[in-house]
Parts: C-alpha cells; sequence; structure tokens
C-alpha cells in the first residue's frame, strides 16, 4: 500500500513532535541551568516585562488633536539665464554675455516666471485661542501658512514672531475652543524616560513615535542658547516644530533637529526643552520678538586637565576667554581665566549652560555669578545687556556671513579704539571657510587683501568683490598676520 504525501507529512509531524516531546524530558545542561538560575534574576529576565512596556493609546486620543500639521508657500528666485544673475564665477556667465541673453543689444532669455515651493512642518496649539508653537525654520521666508487640524479643518495663520536664535516660531490662526498642550510646566527631563512626538513626517499627519531620551544638555552648532533634548525617537522631516511629550502627555520639547547623512533619520533627534520654548513664545506674543541678555564674555568648557591646572575638584563650569571692552561682564569685572561655576545660585556644569541660561534671560536682568579666580571663589554682580543692541550682527543677518565668509562682525567700540585698534572690525562668531582658515572669535579683520576695512559694510563689499579667496589680514593680541580664506 502506498501512503499518501498527507500521510507522509503527518507521519514526519508525528515523529518531530514525538522527538521534541523526548528532548524536553532529557535533562540536558541547558535545562539544568534553567532549574538552577536564582530566582531574583529568573524574574528579571522573565518574559513578563514586556507587559510593563508602555501603553500611549490614551496618551495620543487625549494630546493628538492639538498637534497640526503646517504648509508653507514661499516664492522661488527667477528661473532664468540672465547673465546679470549669475554669480562672476559661473562658467556660463561670459557664453551668455557673448552669445545672447545678457547684451545690451542682443536677445535677452526670457526669465522663467517665479514657481511657488511649497514646505511642510508640524506643530501644536497651545492656546484655546488659535495660538500654536512650530520651528523658525518651518516658516521662515513663508508667503502664506497654512494650518490644518485633525478634524480636517484648515486656517491661514498668521506669523506671530521668530526667532532664529532658538528656532522657536509662534503663529496663529483665527479659532475658538481649539484643543491646547499646555507648556508652562517645563517638567524635568532624565535620560532614560519614555518619550512619544507627534508630526507629520513626509506629510503623514499626526504620525506617533515613541523611544527614550538618550541625552540631555546637548550643545549643538548654531544653538549656543539651546541645551538640546537628544533621543532615539524617530524624527524625519515634517517633524519640526511637533511636540515631544513625556509619558504623563506633558511636553517636554518642540522638535527641532536631526543628525543625518542621509536626510532622513538616524537614530539622534534633537528637541528644543519646553523651559526655553515658553519664554521665546511668550516674548513673541507680548512684543513680536525675542530678546536675548547678553554678557559680552567669551568662554570654553572644562575638562579634567584643565580644572586641575585651575586647582578646580571637577570640571563643572566654564572658563572665560575673552571679555568684551565696555561690555556688561567688563563693567561687572569679569577676568580672563575666571572659571564660572554658579549663576544666581544655579551650577553650571559646561559653556552650554552658561550660554542658554544668559541668552534666554531678558536684558536687565541683574545677575550674581560665582567665579574661581585664582584659587579662590569670587562674587560677582552684572546686569544683562541685550543681544541685539546693534553692537552684533547675528551670522543669519549679517550680508558679509551669507554662503561666502562666515563670520558675524562689529564695528570697534569706543573703548577699543582708545586701546590701540585704530581701525578693523571685531569678528563676533566665525564659521564656515573663515573657521575653517583659523578666523577666531575677538580677531579683529583689518583687511581684505590691500583694502582697509573699517565698517562691517566696508567687508561685505570686499568680500563680494573678490574672487575664490581672499587675504584677510587680522590683528591678533597686537600682531597682524594675513590668513588666506578660501570662499569660492
Amino acid at each position: 500500500m502506498k501512503l499518501s504525501k498527507v500521510t507522509y507529512a503527518l507521519v514526519a509531524a508525528g515523529l518531530i513532535g514525538g522527538m521534541a516531546t523526548l528532548y524536553n524530558q532529557i535533562d540536558s545542561p541547558v535545562t539544568q541551568a534553567i532549574a538552577a538560575t536564582p530566582p531574583a534574576i529568573a524574574s528579571a529576565i522573565a518574559p513578563t516585562a514586556a507587559a510593563n512596556l508602555p501603553d500611549f493609546t490614551a496618551l495620543v486620543d487625549r494630546v493628538g488633536p492639538a498637534v497640526v500639521n503646517i504648509t508653507v508657500v514661499h516664492s522661488a528666485k527667477k528661473a532664468g539665464l540672465d547673465p546679470e544673475d549669475m554669480d562672476e564665477d559661473n562658467p556660463y556667465r561670459e557664453f551668455f554675455k557673448r552669445f545672447g541673453g545678457g547684451m545690451p543689444n542682443g536677445p535677452r532669455m526670457m526669465p522663467m516666471p517665479q514657481q511657488p515651493m511649497q514646505g511642510a512642518g508640524s506643530g501644536f496649539i497651545v492656546s484655546p485661542d488659535g495660538y500654536i508653537v512650530t520651528n523658525a525654520h518651518v516658516v521662515d521666508g513663508a508667503s502664506e501658512v497654512t494650518v490644518k487640524l485633525t478634524d480636517r479643518r484648515e486656517f491661514t495663520a498668521k506669523v506671530v514672531g521668530a526667532d532664529k536664535r532658538t528656532d522657536v516660531a509662534l503663529i496663529k490662526i483665527d479659532a475658538k475652543n481649539l484643543p491646547a498642550l499646555d507648556i508652562s510646566a517645563g517638567p524635568e527631563v532624565k535620560r532614560g524616560e519614555w518619550v512619544i512626538a507627534i508630526g507629520s513626517p513626509f506629510g503623514f499627519e499626526n504620525s506617533v513615535s515613541a523611544g527614550v531620551v538618550s541625552g540631555v544638555h546637548r550643545a549643538l552648532p548654531n544653538g549656543a542658547m539651546v541645551p538640546f533634548i537628544q533621543t532615539d525617537v524617530a524624527v524625519n522631516p515634517g517633524n519640526s516644530g511637533g511636540p515631544l511629550l513625556n509619558a504623563k502627555g506633558q511636553v517636554v520639547g518642540v522638535n527641532s533637529q536631526i543628525y543625518s547623512r542621509s536626510g532622513g533619520y538616524m537614530g539622534l533627534s534633537f528637541a528644543i526643552p519646553t523651559s526655553v520654548a515658553v519664554k521665546v513664545a511668550d516674548q513673541l506674543k507680548t512684543y513680536g520678538k525675542v530678546q536675548h541678555g547678553r554678557l559680552g564674555i567669551g568662554i570654553q568648557g572644562l575638562d579634567q586637565a584643565l580644572a586641575q591646572s585651575f586647582g578646580l575638584p571637577d570640571s563643572n563650569g566654564a572658563v572665560v576667554g575673552s571679555v568684551e571692552k565696555g561690555s556688561p561682564a567688563d563693567k561687572a569685572g569679569f577676568k580672563v581665566g575666571d572659571v564660572i561655576r554658579k549663576i544666581d545660585g544655579v551650577a553650571m556644569t559646561d559653556g552650554t549652560s552658561v550660554t542658554s541660561l544668559i541668552g534666554n534671560s531678558a536684558p536687565g536682568t541683574k545677575v550674581k555669578v560665582d567665579v574661581w579666580r585664582e584659587g579662590k571663589p569670587v562674587e560677582l554682580a552684572a546686569t544683562l545687556g541685550t543681544f541685539d543692541d546693534g553692537k552684533v550682527a547675528s551670522a543669519d543677518e549679517d550680508a558679509a556671513t551669507k554662503g561666502k565668509l562666515g563670520v558675524a562682525v562689529r564695528a570697534l567700540t569706543p573703548e577699543e579704539k582708545k586701546d590701540g585698534a585704530k581701525s578693523g572690525v571685531v569678528v563676533e562668531r566665525s564659521g564656515g571657510p573663515a573657521a575653517k582658515a583659523g578666523v577666531q572669535s575677538g580677531d579683529i579683520i583689518v583687511g581684505v587683501g590691500s583694502t582697509k576695512i573699517n565698517t562691517p559694510d566696508d567687508l561685505k563689499s570686499a568680500i563680494d568683490k573678490s574672487g575664490k579667496s581672499v587675504a584677510l589680514l587680522i590683528e591678533r593680541q597686537g600682531r597682524q598676520i594675513f590668513v588666506p580664506v578660501r570662499i569660492g
């Protein structure tokens, strides 16, 4: 008699089942080890731990309606082949000048009409009457901002204000009785705690992703005033401006940046702490802009070796590397080499602690600063100036920095001129090509090649006329040197 394929399968299954039963009855070394495992350890590795994972369903149902999708529209630059609009280094500029498109007596290339460009982001409602927090970079340059709610209603929003230094913006829609999230609490965030992000990654509205806090108080380039929260929550383009929430549903941050080599999520995401966002949002609502406090010092972090050289028991704090003449710090008696340990009784762990606390305080605020000077503690009192008092140009605002040199500069103060600096502009911050060439904060740019520099406008004009590289004449510690900078 022949056995069918089904019978063979059943027989095989029976054999396997029997062998499995027999194997389970064997007193193997593995089973012996499991039996010998102490109860405490066994319970720690038991699969019941999976049952303790957080369930965010109720939380998302409660807070999700307050998270919105933001679409922005702005006009692109004119698209055409007019050589007058091309950079001097553009290889096609001379071609079109010779063969038409830019010659006064020749035919001019017809520019293409401006095409509207769209961008997307997220935000969350913070008051029932329609105020919404998002990122400054989401609404930057927008000619039209549209907000879509979870109930499918859409509103045209007004940008109340945006602060690029903290990347926080406040917008407003004309609506009432909206679901809102409270950002006034500012709960403490700890490494390892569960958090979730809600937003519109790649346009997928009200998407939820979860993870844990990887680190706090992170310093990022161009974000010195923000002690970022680092998480492993999946955040992608479109999540910007959405809330980061803890397991209680409290807003702990505003999702702002990701670290990526591909443009997408790679395991590192960063959020602006609520403690920073609420201060900025309040100022934007009241004044339409934000004023940041300023001491007028350059600082650097401590490491163990540096701390030991100062006779400190630990490496908490920040070293004062420079003091601007006539600044609030100068008037308060700060000296180069002071180590800032506390501000208003709050311990400073590093340079980010100092810049974020001072930068997010209002101008005119009086602060008490505990410093370590020459082996002993000293208390100083200072009244903060304003970061936007016209003396300092932001790297985003100063035309000399956009895509070319990479420095933020200011004119010399009368006190600096009295101290021997006769001409030039002071470098407040250095980045991009200038930083790569070795230009530092505190340097005085005296000239560009043979052209003397007296004002920020002089520097802008000289850089605009330059080629792919320039020779900056720098004055540093009383000495003048030429620094070659490639800006092409």
